[in-house]
């Protein structure tokens, strides 16, 4: 016989799993599966540690989200009793007319959010670790911070099996067909009839109908811990921020300080196009040796020993923006992703807003730039 439910969530990391919580606490049967047992390290919720920023550099559209987020991390922190979220504070560093500064400061100008402008003596005083050029300021947002990405999808898969969710890990859903008022899934655990989904696999998207005209790209990216070489309190998370660098025009690095295994930096963009289940997972020498020259040239005192590196998948829209809307083609599926490189920050809102539109609610938020029809277009 086959199984029902009213939603079937395929896709468990950052965003299934909240959308998995939200559904299940609204009171709904619902049904979560992934391919493998989450958190993993196979996507691109893994790493120890997200940044969490307000002032979006990226657009305005984007802060509004990221601050009913941010309400939600701390509420899954309640409800769990797990330490999430750790306030650092942010750093935006970079020319004045760069589209981090710039961006950065036009969104919190906007939304009218904290923020500090820095420059020159005053931005080396307070942040002595970075090495700053002469056309390098800074834009200081108090409120930022990282998040636990493994304890995070842990903890909303752990509460939304408590409100009744049934997960299904090492299960692969292999597609779907029409079926009377929802939705036959084929999956490697037998069929499951649901009368909506949502489709949340990150950069496994791309094994999916239809075939868009502009398919994400899966981009592979690389992510080092260093032991810093001197001043090693400096980069503690009580005293460093996280930070974003335009190191040259339209070129960003990140950081994220020491919070017990080691200070974390990586390339935001720049990575190779790669495949999900065929990705090097290998990190070489000369990554390796490409990020020890950014660090020398601007945070010269991390570029001690490494102490770990490991590999993350972007899954890029050509604009760079979310995914998230019904699926063009069959309405009774939500599409939620891709998240182009800056999404795990958002995934406690993105369970909200899909668990809204699997029920037929409105979200309370402008999704008009993350609809999933321009990429069909």
């Amino acid at each position: 016989m086959t199984r029902s439910v009213d939603v079937a969530v395929i896709g468990l990391g950052a965003a299934g799993s909240a959308t998995a919580l939200s559904l299940a606490r609204r009171g709904l049967r619902v049904a979560g599966f992934d391919r493998h047992t989450p958190p993993h390290p196979w996507g691109s919720t893994h790493g120890r540690s997200r940044v969490i920023r307000e002032a979006y550099y990226e657009s305005p559209v984007y802060v509004p989200l990221v601050q009913r987020a941010r309400d939600l991390w701390l509420q899954l922190e309640r409800d769990s009793g797990r330490p999430l979220l750790r306030v650092t504070g942010g750093l935006m560093l970079g020319p004045p007319d760069g589209s981090l500064i710039a961006g950065s400061r036009h969104s919190a100008e906007i939304h009218g959010l904290p923020f500090e402008c820095l420059e020159g003596s005053e931005l080396r005083r307070r942040f002595p670790i970075f090495r700053p050029g002469p056309d390098t300021v800074g834009l200081y947002e108090p409120r930022a911070g990282f998040l636990d990405p493994e304890a995070a999808v842990e903890a909303a898969l752990t509460l939304a099996r408590a409100a009744g969710a049934e997960l299904w890990f090492e299960t692969l859903v292999r597609g779907w067909e029409t079926r009377g008022d929802g939705l036959l899934l084929t999956t490697s655990a037998g069929p499951i009839h649901a009368g909506r989904a949502v489709l949340a696999v990150g950069p496994w998207l791309g094994e999916w109908p239809p075939h868009q005209k502009r398919p994400p790209e899966i981009e592979r990216q690389v992510m080092l811990w260093f032991t810093p070489c001197a001043n090693r309190s400096q980069f503690s998370a009580e005293v460093a921020p996280v930070f974003i660098w335009e190191w040259s025009r339209g070129r960003l690095f990140y950081g994220i300080p020491d919070h017990g295994t080691g200070f974390k930096v990586a390339r935001h963009h720049e990575g190779v196009l790669t495949a999900p289940d065929t990705v090097d997972r290998t990190v070489g020498e000369v990554e390796v040796a490409e990020l020890r020259e950014l660090l020398a040239r601007c945070i010269p005192d991390a570029n001690g020993s490494l102490r770990e590196s490991a590999v993350c998948l972007y899954t890029n829209t050509p604009d760079r923006h979310f995914t998230v809307g019904l699926h063009p083609a069959e309405p009774r599926v939500v599409l939620l992703s891709p998240c182009s490189g800056h999404g795990f920050k958002f995934a406690s809102v993105l369970g909200e807003v899909a668990a809204d539109l699997a029920t037929g609610v409105t979200p309370g938020f402008d999704l008009a730039a993350f609809d999933p029809r321009r990429a069909m277009a």
